[in-house]
């Protein structure tokens, strides 16, 4: 099983959400296009924050230097993200697949970040909770929706709030699980959260 994370837009808890995933299935991880901050990658934060010794985290297939967009750190670093140099990792484990931002990023002057999600991904939308993030869960949905892919499940972050439901109610789409707005994450608290989602998680395999 593949599934692929994107968020509603930067800095929703794609990582987060990625390494409880990740550490609940005991997955491989894999984030294609990686732009800045290259010596404390989300690869790095992932590792950390992982107690499980079955994962395997696969390199980029695009570690940019500047952190930007995509396109634009591309650009700055001189390259041209080609699509077709972006193939996931051979892996008989299951793989989490970390996007860039929201679905609609540019990676280039034609494609998107959606463009990242083969037919085979089962896609997890991450949500965080605040003024406008009902419309921009409903916007991404329709966008993953008008490609045909497959939609398995939603992750919400922050304390439950009513969004939560007519989001749910909207789209009919499973919850995966709610992230509280914890203090601080470590390897302690995202297993404790692996353990909250791992059924849910099982059910898409």
């Amino acid at each position: 099983m593949k599934l692929f994370i994107t968020g509603i837009g930067t800095d929703v808890g794609k990582t987060i959400a990625s390494a409880i995933i990740t550490e609940a299935l005991q997955a491989d991880y894999w984030k294609p296009i990686q732009a800045g901050d290259l010596d404390h990658s989300d690869s790095h934060k992932i590792k950390t924050l992982l107690s499980n010794l079955k994962t395997v985290i696969h390199p980029n297939s695009y570690a940019l230097q500047t952190p930007a967009s995509p396109h634009l750190a591309a650009q700055i670093d001189n390259i041209q993200i080609d699509l077709k140099k972006i193939t996931a990792p051979k892996t008989k484990n299951h793989l989490v697949i970390e996007g860039a931002g929201g679905v609609l990023v540019p990676i280039n002057d034609t494609q998107t970040v959606i463009d990242l999600i083969q037919p085979d991904y089962k896609v997890i939308v991450v949500s965080r909770h605040y003024l406008g993030s009902i419309n921009h869960t409903l916007l991404t949905i329709e966008a993953l929706r008008a490609r045909n892919l497959t939609i398995a499940g939603i992750v919400f972050n922050g304390d439950h709030a009513p969004s939560e439901q007519i989001i749910l109610n909207k789209t009919q789409i499973p919850l995966i699980g709610t992230i509280g707005n914890e203090p601080y994450f470590d390897q302690n608290v995202i297993a404790e959260y692996a353990e909250l989602f791992r059924e849910n998680l099982l059910k898409l395999s």
